[in-house]
């Protein structure tokens, strides 16, 4: 499958099926921070966002991985009343693997949900665990996002070639 291919490829966090990740045995939703619950310039969780993971919480343990500070991180956690960590380093499994172990998990158990394959989907997929990759909420990022995007946009490229990826084709 590759290190750099997502289990799954959805438009966004609202258009994953959350009833087919429950019948796969997943207790557990990581969610990225910046482009995949809200926008970077979002200083607040945004209202759609908020009431979807209101919703998750009663079937899921809902956490936050974010590559990005506490400060930016901790809105959001007070706001949703859930777990993050902050400067993760993905694709680090640092994170994955804290929250494995504090939520007494299997790695069968959890999932990883981002918009970025060279953060989110290498550091869910060397964890061995299941994968969403959705679109960007919106274009600004992160400067050293922007190197990643390149990297991902050449990455993607090899997979259309092969038939195994294409943006804006999405499947389960």
């Amino acid at each position: 499958m590759g290190i750099f291919r997502p289990k799954s490829y959805q438009k966004s966090i609202f258009d994953i099926s959350y009833d087919t990740l429950k019948e796969k045995g997943i207790r557990c939703l990581v969610f990225d921070l910046d482009n995949t619950l809200g926008l970077l310039s979002h200083k607040r969780c945004p209202d759609e966002t908020k009431k979807l993971i209101k919703k998750l919480q009663k079937d899921f343990i809902v956490v936050i991985s974010s590559n990005n500070t506490r400060k930016r991180l901790k809105p959001y956690l007070e706001e949703l009343g859930i777990d993050g960590i902050s400067w993760s380093l993905k694709p680090s499994i640092r994170s994955l693997f804290i929250i494995k172990t504090k939520y007494h998990l299997k790695k069968k158990e959890m999932c990883m949900i981002g918009d970025q394959i060279i953060t989110d989907i290498i550091a869910g997929n060397r964890f061995h665990i299941y994968t969403i990759l959705v679109d960007p909420m919106g274009k600004k990022d992160l400067k050293i996002t922007g190197l990643n995007r390149k990297l991902e946009a050449f990455i993607i490229k090899k997979y259309e070639k092969r038939g195994l990826f294409e943006r804006g084709h999405y499947y389960e």
